[in-house]
């Protein structure tokens, strides 16, 4: 297998089996389990495979273009740092899915549990293979998305709510401003490629950017790893299943931060600001962390603040400078993940099998589940450092290195150290307290459920867990040894300092500084049993300076009252004021602008003003007018006016030889006023002579005001247009398109080139932003709806009311049948007629007129026709639309069209042309980009069609329900 395989299929496998899982049926719980774990083993194998060349200290690395023109790339790199963590993410994710399968609830929705697991696999492993800071920031996003989704999986309780909303604003925000620091380093460097970067360390270190860079990269890491003064959000996280708790929490998620701050530390490390940003953050955390997990009652509490605390060691590991220091954070890194993710998993067996994690109603679990206590009893003396477990090589390693630092200031020799001894004494407290508190002492009284031992195949992961544990820490040199020095070479050059990874060193200052913690640690915690047994979660202090509290104090005063202030004085129920202010702003700045810079004549004469063009404007002009007058009087009249002066627009468009715009134009035009005749009925009604003289002195007012709004704004842009068409710029961009159009887009047409090849990118994004759009008014108006009604009336019965009365003197026996006969068989007609003119408008289009989205737009006309005649009921009875169907597939396509390119070693979105010879046609163009343009093609039907639905159903179910209401006896007024 090649490189690039490899390393495509180890980001692709997981997102390409969570789009399979999604669709499984609820009930599919074995299948998507299965489907999880196939995944995740098969990814772990070609991570082993990929250990051949990683051993030869090589770095596997695939690119392909993205925009080059700006320097982006997508790129993959898996060096021995990238290649342990990628094991690590698959190692303990296919442990999870085992786990998973039976700790999860019959009624729980798995296949949706199991995709959002593998989706967050996915965006996990881009970001640690990630080789273009651009494409880090976005990984870094996406597993903030996949994770909020994965804590609020139990979305039915409030908890599980709030503490995924809390994860998501904090985790995204410092991803907002990890992407502008990523936006700095890669301006400093040269470069946003990581290779560039990382050889850039000077450079960048002696920049006058180099601090802002540095303190928006550590808020997006230090917010992600939950560090202090961010770490309240963790223990709110544990809302979520115990699954995701032993896989986001202790393995992946938080480690992001870790992972990212160990990738940038050849270039940003070394220097006193980072060694104060980040070692008093992780110094900090590591005793806060500690010291409040002794105090927490609930078993998942008090491993999230004992993760915080482990996260906080790391990071001071990182922030010490030190290339020791640095194997030992790494060390350190992969041990937590073992004991820690065993650690919750045994927390939720106890939680599976006696119903609650109250450690104050938990005891004596040993006599009824002996193997898990034993387990659990191996994790936890690993994760609070007692010798031949791994996490005692570990701790001794942060000793040696609190002992030897370099601190700026000599007061933190001494701090250091001291501040190691008591946060292990505080770890071997609260780990006495995990154990001891569950699983000794008396048998428990009134649990939810009779304690007993899990299925065995649930307790398997736990048990390879534990058994690396014990291996680790009797045999390190021999089992972890390799894959350290990997990882740390890659970190730090090939060039680093001897380590040794022996379990006895002797008598020596780190073993009595461990002993003096053990000793401190079981005292505490003897001290502390009346407390713990009786007492509040957590110390008086903590609870007053408690995390959640600040952030939901901080979260009312930002989203509510600043946003009431803000809406109060410049937001409106009206959309009038907020387009008035829109225009005020923009004349502001445009006046502004002009008076600052000058504006003179520009170097080319102005052509005469023909007068056919200039009558076809006066007739513009007054359906402007005429529709800004008759809004307040007649709407529909209005409507058809406004219709009026789009059509004058398409007009000028065609008399400039502009064919696409005005094809577009038209269109445009003809489904969105039919689209506003359908939400007219839902507009409020207006009434002349309401309010006296003064009211309509003040409609008086108003009207020129915006009169006088309007004509400036109209004047604007129309000196702006002409300043613009007066200039002749030095070199023309038209030109640039005009050269190129069909030599390397391989269409004539230059706009349709332009929009699915020279500019694709831009236009991919739009056909989102149209989905967004549609999505979000389909969504609104289920909110409106008027409430339901019991009185179901046919829409049929409905017709032949209006018809009835609106013709009390019509022919004996005619229906409404006889009177819509004609236009009712010539719209259906009509629908294949206009099906052909959008699939010729369609494929016509990179060379003529025409185009994807001219012909959705005309799709979607004969199939408004087929609802203005039929309804709702009739038309989708006969015609099966699926919108979501048209714009799902619709953007998968455009999207698959160009990562194709990828696969010829081009650009993304690159397209490609010949001619075919097609039998009795001969030679006929044919270009990469149709499929492209099929796809914008499907997504606007899709689009226009989801907003049409969601109109024609709203108009139904509101007339029945004023006829249901009339039924009983209300009068036309009252309603």
């Amino acid at each position: 297998m090649t490189e690039t395989a490899l390393l495509l299929m180890l980001v692709a496998m997981p997102f390409a089996g969570a789009a399979i899982t999604v669709m499984l049926p609820t009930q599919a719980r074995l299948a998507a389990a299965r489907l999880a774990g196939a995944v995740a083993l098969s990814s772990l194998a070609l991570v082993w495979a990929a250990y051949s060349t990683i051993s030869a200290h090589e770095v596997l690395r695939t690119e392909s273009a993205w925009i080059p023109t700006l320097g982006l790339s997508f790129k993959l790199r898996m060096d021995g740092f990238a290649w342990l963590f990628t094991g690590l993410i698959y190692g303990i994710g296919s442990l999870i899915v085992v786990y998973a399968r039976y700790y999860m609830a019959e009624e729980d929705p798995v296949p949706r549990f199991f995709a959002f697991l593998l989706a967050f696999m996915g965006a996990m492993t881009g970001l640690v293979l990630s080789g273009n800071l651009i494409q880090i920031a976005f990984f870094w996003e996406l597993t903030s998305l996949f994770s909020f989704l994965l804590i609020g999986y139990w979305s039915h309780t409030p908890a599980a709510r709030d503490g995924a909303r809390m994860a998501l604003t904090v985790t995204a925000t410092g991803g907002l401003c990890l992407l502008a620091g990523m936006l700095l380093l890669g301006q400093m460097a040269g470069s946003y490629d990581l290779d560039v970067v990382l050889a850039a360390g000077p450079q960048i270190r002696e920049h006058a950017l180099y601090l802002p860079a540095l303190v928006l990269i550590l808020l997006g890491a230090l917010t992600k790893s939950a560090q202090f003064p961010f770490h309240f959000w963790l223990p709110h996280a544990m809302a979520a299943p115990t699954p995701v708790s032993a896989y986001l929490h202790s393995a992946t998620l938080v480690k992001a931060g870790i992972f990212l701050m160990a990738r940038l530390w050849p270039v940003l490390a070394g220097t006193d600001a980072w060694f104060w940003m980040v070692g008093s953050a992780g110094l900090v955390t590591l005793v806060l962390g500690a010291y409040v997990a002794i105090f927490q009652h609930d078993l998942k509490g008090l491993l999230a603040y004992s993760t915080i605390s482990h996260l906080g060691l790391i990071t001071l590991l990182l922030g010490l400078n030190s290339d020791l220091a640095m194997v030992a954070a790494i060390f350190h890194l992969m041990n937590h993940a073992t004991f820690k993710a065993s650690l919750f998993m045994a927390a939720g067996i106890i939680d599976h099998e006696t119903g609650t994690r109250d450690i104050r109603r938990l005891s004596g679990l040993n006599r009824t589940m002996p193997f898990t206590g034993r387990l659990a009893l191996v994790a936890a003396a690993a994760m609070a450092g007692v010798p031949l477990l791994n996490g005692f090589i570990s701790k001794e390693m942060f000793f040696e290195e609190a002992l030897t630092a370099q601190a700026p200031v000599p007061a933190l020799l001494a701090a250091l150290p001291l501040a190691a001894m008591v946060a292990s004494a505080f770890s071997v407290a609260y780990s006495l307290r995990f154990i001891h508190g569950t699983f000794f002492g008396p048998d428990p009284v009134d649990l939810p459920r009779t304690p007993h031992e899990p299925p065995a195949w649930m307790r398997f992961p736990v048990e390879i867990l534990v058994l690396a544990c014990i291996m680790v820490g009797i045999l390190p040199a021999a089992t972890i040894g390799p894959f350290l020095d990997l990882a740390a070479r890659s970190v730090l050059g090939p060039e680093i300092p001897p380590y040794s990874l022996a379990v006895w060193h002797g008598f020596n200052l780190p073993l009595m500084m461990s002993l003096i913690a053990m000793g401190g640690g079981v005292a505490l915690y003897m001290g502390l049993q009346k407390w713990l047994r009786s007492g509040p979660e957590g110390p008086p202090l903590v609870r007053r300076l408690d995390g959640r509290r600040i952030f939901e104090r901080a979260m009312v005063t930002l989203s509510w009252r600043l946003a009431r202030t803000g809406e109060r004085l410049l937001g409106t129920r009206n959309l009038q004021p907020q387009l008035r202010l829109i225009l005020l702003v923009a004349l502001l700045a445009g006046g502004g602008a002009a008076l600052v810079r000058g504006v003179g004549p520009g170097n080319m004469a102005p052509h005469a003003i023909d007068p056919i063009i200039a009558l076809v404007w006066l007739v513009g002009a007054a359906c402007s007018i005429g529709a800004a007058w008759q809004a307040k009087y007649h709407r529909l009249a209005a409507l058809i006016l406004m219709g009026g002066a789009g059509l004058v627009v398409c007009v000028t468009f065609v008399w400039f030889s502009a064919p696409d715009l005005a094809l577009t134009q038209l269109l445009v035009e003809i489904v969105t006023t039919v689209l506003l005749l359908l939400g007219l009925r839902w507009l409020p009604k207006r009434f002349e002579g309401v309010g006296g003289e003064e009211a309509e002195v003040v409609s008086v007012a108003r009207r020129l005001r915006d009169l006088g709004l309007a004509v400036g704004a109209g004047f604007g842009m129309a000196g702006l247009a002409f300043l613009v068409m007066t200039r002749t710029p030095p070199d023309l961009l038209a030109r640039h398109f005009l050269e190129r159009s069909y030599l390397e887009g391989g269409g004539t047409n230059v706009v349709n080139v332009i929009l699915v090849d020279f500019r694709g990118f831009d236009t991919l994004g739009e056909i989102v932003v149209v989905s967004i759009v549609a999505l979000t008014v389909y969504a609104l108006l289920r909110r409106f709806r008027p409430a339901p009604d019991s009185i179901e009336v046919p829409e049929q019965q409905r017709l032949q009311a209006a018809f009835d009365a609106a013709h009390p003197a019509r022919r004996e026996g005619a229906t409404v049948e006889d009177w819509l006969l004609i236009p009712s068989v010539v719209s259906r007609l009509l629908f294949p007629v206009i099906a052909v003119v959008a699939l010729y408008l369609l494929l016509r289009g990179h060379n003529l007129p025409g185009g994807g989205f001219a012909a959705g737009i005309t799709a979607s006309i004969a199939i408004i026709l087929q609802y203005m005649i039929g309804g709702a009921q009739w038309t989708e009875a006969r015609l099966r639309v699926l919108p979501l169907w048209w714009m799902g597939s619709g953007l998968l396509l455009a999207l698959l069209t160009g990562l194709a390119a990828w696969a010829f070693g081009k650009p993304f979105l690159t397209s490609y042309y010949d001619y075919a010879e097609i039998p009795l046609i001969g030679k006929a163009p044919m270009s990469s980009a149709l499929l492209f343009d099929i796809g914008v093609f499907a997504l606007v039907v899709g689009a226009v069609v989801l907003m049409l639905i969601a109109l024609a159903h709203q108009s139904v179910r509101g007339q029945r329900v004023e006829e249901a209401r009339a039924a009983r006896g209300a009068t036309p007024e009252a309603l």
